[in-house]
């Protein structure tokens, strides 16, 4: 590294040091595989049998079986008495570690472990006898790691559909495309996740800071739940692979909503989304916006909002307590395209200008007894004469109707390209054979 400037025009300006940085590995560093250009031979490279390679392209699982072998190339070499003598950590530390990052505890015999897993516990056994961490913290960080980094594991894995491959429309589809990028694709990922790891942890500092040097309670947050109607009977009307398109569009619209008003998505529970924010205000706004926004969605039907506010428990970025069930039960009671708040929200509101509150009376909810309600809804809107709301529904359905026989005719066509692909593929290995 050098202070000189540089020539290239990619580069822009000056980074911040502290900046992480997104560079691709050296063309020196992605292997033999990568100029060759062809899933065949980075298989090779990377050990296996031609006779494996072959099953695998028949059952469609080359790129799988590359992923497979790239993300973790080296071959286990110990067992559990095996690592916990190389490691220092005992038998029972590592069982327990193991579960609590989301893997199966390993068995007497079985080789699962690389010198990478003995040099990862060594330093994790250097900072426990050292007094930086402890095992409830140590196990209480796997578990959050595990649960996070299982899910984009299982996104990634997703995201290779043998059906309808996600390449730029220039790029012509081939087990040798997968090839070329497969080697730069995942030491990428790592920079992008790292980069993504420390925005988070910036973004979590500051806004302790301002939480704690904020006027009031410091576990004070308004936490709603937005629940997608009619999801159940949709998803027996159309296959797996459009009720993924379905579910990524609800959760698209929930994090787009969500995050731009000031929010933040706690999680995704099935059909349901789960967000909370400090103060009532960006509450209202953002569930009223979650209502408005899914009614004028062709593909999605109208969600119910409930909201609650108070203070919560905050654990692994998750949070309890009584306002949460409070939430959770609320919505329960919603109907369609409706906003429903406690009593203390209006409260907090009562002076607010742009939205209107009517009462429903207290509500009996389950396992926690009566609470008034409201309804909150825009000033300028007004409520619908029921034939009204018939007709929009009407119009609803024919719009889903008419999407699920698009999603149908789509599928076909995949079919029927799958079916062409596979016999071209035929012909090709017949001439050329492994």
């Amino acid at each position: 590294m050098t202070d000189e400037p540089t020539d290239d025009p990619a580069a822009g300006p000056s980074a911040d040091p502290e900046e992480p940085r997104l560079d691709p590995p050296a063309a020196d560093d992605l292997g033999p595989a990568l100029d060759a250009g062809d899933m065949t031979e980075l298989l090779r490279a990377a050990g296996m049998a031609d006779e494996e390679i072959a099953r695998a392209r028949e059952d469609h699982h080359l790129e799988l079986l590359a992923i497979e072998h790239l993300v973790v190339p080296e071959p286990g070499e110990y067992d559990l008495e095996g690592i916990a003598d190389a490691s220092g950590l005992s038998p029972e530390q590592i069982r327990r570690l193991w579960r609590s990052l989301g893997f199966a505890e390993p068995q007497p015999g079985d080789h699962l472990f690389t010198d990478v897993d003995v040099d990862m516990l060594r330093t994790i056994g250097q900072l426990l006898a050292m007094g930086w961490i402890d095992d409830e913290l140590t196990i209480q960080m796997a578990r959050v790691i595990g649960s996070s980094l299982s899910r984009v594991a299982s996104a990634l894995i997703d995201s290779i559909d043998p059906e309808e491959p996600r390449v730029a429309p220039n790029r012509p589809r081939s087990d040798d495309g997968f090839a070329a990028i497969a080697p730069l694709l995942l030491p990428m990922l790592l920079q992008v996740m790292d980069y993504v790891w420390r925005r988070h942890v910036q973004a979590e500092a500051r806004a302790r800071m301002a939480r704690e040097h904020a006027e009031g309670d410091p576990d004070h947050r308004v936490v709603g739940f937005a629940d997608l109607v009619g999801f159940t009977a949709l998803s027996q009307q159309i296959d797996a692979h459009e009720l993924a398109g379905v579910v990524d569009r609800f959760e698209t619209i929930a994090y787009d909503t969500v995050n731009r008003l000031g929010g933040r998505v706690v999680k995704m529970i099935g059909d349901e989304v789960m967000f909370a924010v400090p103060d009532e205000a960006s509450a209202v706004e953002i569930a009223l916006s979650l209502s408005e926004t899914y009614r004028d969605d062709d593909e999605l039907s109208d969600v119910r909002v409930g909201l609650a506010a108070g203070p919560v428990l905050q654990r692994e970025a998750d949070l309890y307590g009584p306002v949460v069930n409070r939430a959770s039960r609320i919505v329960n009671i919603a109907f369609p395209g409706s906003v429903v708040a406690s009593g203390e929200i209006v409260e907090s509101l009562a002076d607010a200008e742009g939205v209107t509150w009517k009462s429903i009376g207290s509500r009996n909810l389950k396992d926690i007894g009566k609470v008034p309600l409201f309804l909150v809804r825009r000033e300028s809107a007004s409520e619908p004469p029921r034939s009204s709301r018939h007709d929009a529904e009407k119009r609803r359905a024919e719009r889903r109707e008419a999407r699920v026989a698009e999603m149908e005719e789509r599928r076909n066509a995949r079919r029927a390209k799958r079916a062409e692909a596979e016999s071209s593929r035929g012909e090709t290995a017949a001439e050329d054979p492994i």
